[in-house]
């Protein structure tokens, strides 16, 4: 289940077992970074790769070992049966004997339509992956718990000076990454602010107007603007069916892809709420493949 690089490296690795898997594609063919303009911090692509390119590289290595891909999205699950049932689209019915699960999990934003216009074109969900290209500039980021606070120090290495945009009067994080933050001279926290538009051309972001509490705007000429207000698991499928974690990840065993159902397993963004980095989840992918692989091979013992 999913078609980011979790998907289709645990497809490429089960292809190459023969275990001739087939990949569910969902809505969005190549997943979340076929939005995105260019990677760059993907080993094996030097001078950087476009996210749909990087996707469709992916889809071909795996097409090479037999892998067949359908379009559609399975609405349901029975895990108590095995084979296990899957319904897709709320019709057709077909039998698994092993899933991998790799369905992602999307950031949160603010809901801001200037939002969406900008999105791939200075608007970001991912510090470590896009700031680098705003290297020397001025940028924005919404948040302000520990993720934003890692965030905006790693920006600050990076960026002349970054903002952080906060709602409360106070911020979330740990004490020692508020100190962190507060002692960077790079970093201004805008506490009692909420961001109203973002602001930009053709040419992508050229700034942020942000209103305070007491009714008073300001004008940020930023040129980039992340978001760190958390992320959404796509496992609502999955709820009372697998073990997931209080913020919806799906739990598996240490060091491993597996869940709390045998035969069903876990790669990618769906069961990492720390590192959501493309490398990071094609990583996993494998992890699952291969354990998908012992336990079909394994037979009734583990069945």
């Amino acid at each position: 289940m999913g078609s980011g690089p979790a998907g289709y490296t645990a497809a490429i690795y089960t292809g190459r077992a023969n275990i001739k898997p087939v990949l569910y594609e969902g809505m969005l063919t190549g997943g979340q970074l076929t939005t995105t303009t260019e990677i760059e911090n993907f080993p094996g692509y030097p001078e950087g790769v476009a996210g749909a390119q990087l996707m469709e590289d992916l889809r071909k290595q795996a097409a090479r070992f037999g892998v067949e891909f359908r379009r559609g999205i399975i609405t349901d699950v029975d895990l108590n049966a095995y084979p296990f049932i899957l319904t897709i689209d709320c019709a057709t019915k077909v039998e698994a004997e092993s899933l991998i699960i790799a369905t992602g999990a999307t950031p949160r934003y603010l809901g801001l339509p200037s939002e969406n216009k900008f999105k791939g074109m200075g608007v970001s969900a991912c510090a470590t992956c896009d700031g680098f290209f705003y290297r020397n500039q001025e940028v924005a980021i919404v948040g302000g718990g520990d993720t934003a606070c890692e965030e905006a120090s790693y920006l600050a290495n990076i960026c002349k000076k970054v903002y952080m945009i906060v709602r409360r009067n106070e911020l979330r994080a740990s004490h020692i990454m508020q100190k962190r933050v507060k002692e960077n001279p790079k970093i201004e926290i805008l506490f009692e602010y909420q961001t109203k538009e973002i602001l930009g051309d053709d040419s992508g972001v050229t700034g942020v107007l942000v209103e305070k509490k007491d009714g008073t705007t300001r004008q940020l000429d930023v040129m980039g603007f992340f978001l760190a207000i958390g992320h959404q698991p796509a496992t609502n499928l999955f709820k009372g069916k697998l073990e997931l974690n209080p913020e919806g990840y799906i739990v598996t065993k240490e060091g491993t892809s597996m869940t709390s159902v045998d035969g069903v397993f876990a790669a990618g963004d769906v069961r990492d709420p720390r590192y959501r980095q493309a490398i990071v989840a094609a990583g996993s992918g494998c992890m699952a493949a291969m354990d998908c692989e012992k336990f079909l091979m394994m037979g009734d013992d583990l069945k």
